[in-house]
């Protein structure tokens, strides 16, 4: 258990430093949205190809992050029974879910998007749009970002048996500091990046705050 317990400390450090990485490609996003957006309007000039990094980059933080907000335990959950059920039953119906639907599915996707990916490296597949990027990039996210998430499953499998055998603590306990989206704030604030980026990831965790406390 003690090795599994290290594999797992190590597969939540590769996540962490992922999904931290992975952060600023939002903040690229947005300055290459409203780059091009002036250049459009001002200039009468766009690009296909910086449509499609955006959506690039967008596939990019959907997927490298699933294993890092796995870890954080702020994936959308229906806990309407599980919520009044004691922290064993909970891990227990935890490792079940991870069993039984979790590391199949992401096994299944993995294994299916190489193939995809395969064959746009062989074909040299690009995009049909003028000026577009090639496809493979993108489409080797699909199996790399799976790839991660079924490390994380593994490791969270792993704290959760490590808890039912009274060998860790309960994985599914609120943890301490700032929520992921707070996480960004903070950082986009340290590095002192544009002010108006700031205050449109603020706004969008006031919204999301104000419409969880309308319907408690």
């Amino acid at each position: 258990m003690n090795a599994l317990l290290a594999f797992s400390r190590t597969v939540d450090r590769i996540n962490e430093a992922l999904g931290k990485a992975t952060i600023w490609l939002i903040l690229i996003v947005v300055l290459i949205s409203a780059g091009n957006a002036v250049f459009r309007y001002a200039f009468d000039w766009s690009s296909n190809g910086l449509l499609e990094i955006q959506w690039y980059m967008f596939s990019a933080i959907f997927l490298l992050c699933a294993g890092y907000v796995l870890n954080k335990n702020e994936h959308i959950r229906i806990d309407v029974i599980a919520g009044r059920l004691s922290p064993r039953a909970q891990n227990w119906i935890d490792v079940f879910g991870i069993l039984v639907f979790l590391l199949p599915m992401v096994i299944m996707t993995m294994a299916m998007s190489w193939t995809v990916f395969m064959n746009a490296w062989v074909s040299g597949e690009t995009s049909p749009n003028p000026g577009g990027l090639v496809r493979w990039p993108v489409r080797l996210l699909l199996p790399v970002g799976f790839f991660f998430l079924l490390l994380q499953g593994l490791s969270e499998l792993v704290k959760r048996i490590a808890f039912l055998t009274g060998r860790g603590p309960n994985p599914l306990e609120a943890k301490k500091g700032a929520a992921v989206d707070e996480e960004l704030v903070e950082i986009i604030k340290k590095h002192q990046a544009a002010p108006e980026v700031v205050d449109m990831v603020g706004m969008s965790k006031d919204m999301v705050d104000k419409k969880e406390g309308a319907q408690k």
